[in-house]
């Protein structure tokens, strides 16, 4: 125990309170600490190429619309325009080669063998099994015509 008879929570309090007053002035945030730094000339963009130094162009206070444009002439270069071969929608498939008139043909000629004839085949069965249209049918058939 100690020895001025203070109670615990009173003592921790107090301590707490004192602490408080000493605490240290916060660090400086990001903005303040980056208006110390000085800001470093900038080349112009038309002069960059793919071995310059991009990385000023990143500084936050650098303006947008010059890192943008830093950035479309780093990715102009060959070595950051090609498509990744394993990447599954990297290639046009919509462009495809015509095919050769001697093979359409062919693919003609075959559509009309297996489907012109078994259409045909079905239709003409259609036709002869259909009855045939008589006025004299009673009215079971009449109403049976009219639901199908």
């Amino acid at each position: 125990m100690t020895e001025d008879k203070e109670a615990f929570i009173d003592r921790w309090s107090r301590r707490k309170l004192e602490r408080a007053d000493e605490k240290p002035a916060p660090p400086p945030s990001l903005e303040e600490a980056q208006k110390d730094e000085p800001v470093v000339a900038l080349p112009p963009v038309e002069s960059l190429n793919s071995e310059s130094d991009f990385m000023p162009f990143m500084n936050p206070k650098v303006d947008g619309e010059t890192r943008r444009a830093a950035l479309k002439k780093l990715f102009t270069d060959a070595r950051f325009n090609v498509p990744d071969p394993f990447e599954a929608y990297s290639e046009d498939y919509t462009v495809s080669e015509t095919i050769p008139m001697e093979m359409l043909k062919t693919l003609n000629h075959a559509q009309k063998l297996l489907f012109d004839e078994p259409e045909k085949k079905l239709e003409a069965a259609a036709v002869a099994a259909a009855p045939s249209e008589t006025p004299q049918g009673n009215a079971k058939d009449t109403v049976g015509k009219q639901d199908a």
